[in-house]
């Protein structure tokens, strides 16, 4: 098992997903709507594991051309990864569906998260970011949370995400709320 280790930012983070995002964008062609820096190496400032996540948006998930197009181009197809998890959402719910692939072999680590437009899960990427990058004293805090996991449970993936998510997901539902009344003011 792989150590979990939390670093400080890293400003390159910005220009290695600019580098992925146009070879992801040259072998998706039109099958990506969107392709997004996502995730804390996305938020500037941000502690985060030295891993580049990225979300494609796409119109139709189940499009059997996403999977064999990536495979071809080396990416790592994990099937065992079917959705996202949610507080308040049921397991394998159609709204939090996606497919997930790591980077091709000997490149940089990557994680790349398809999401279909319009569900829960591509939007909650997109909204949990731009929080986060608004609210610095809120991603400080986020920020040490997750070095705290780190140092704590170095060793135990499972454990780390199992304290991590649900605070994501609670930041995620301030950021809706917040949201939500700022449009209604």
């Amino acid at each position: 098992m792989k150590k979990i280790e939390v670093v400080e930012y890293q400003p390159r983070w910005t220009e290695e997903f600019i580098a992925i995002q146009s070879v992801l964008q040259q072998v998706l062609g039109g099958l990506a709507v969107r392709i997004d820096h996502i995730g804390s190496t996305a938020v500037p400032g941000l502690v985060a594991k030295d891993v580049i996540d990225i979300q494609v948006s796409v119109k139709d998930l189940d499009n059997p051309y996403l999977v064999s197009v990536l495979r071809e181009a080396g990416y790592v197809f994990r099937p065992d990864i079917t959705h996202d998890n949610l507080i308040g959402y049921q397991a394998g719910d159609v709204c939090l569906g996606k497919r997930y692939f790591r980077e091709p072999p000997g490149q940089r680590q990557t994680h790349i998260h398809i999401r279909e437009v319009g569900r829960v899960n591509q939007g909650y990427a997109l909204q949990f970011r731009d929080f986060l990058r608004d609210n610095k004293p809120i991603a400080d805090a986020y920020g040490k949370i997750k070095s705290a996991l780190a140092r704590r449970f170095p060793n135990d993936e499972a454990a780390y995400y199992e304290f991590k998510d649900p605070y994501m997901d609670s930041l995620f539902y301030a950021a809706s709320l917040l949201e939500s009344k700022n449009q209604t003011q």
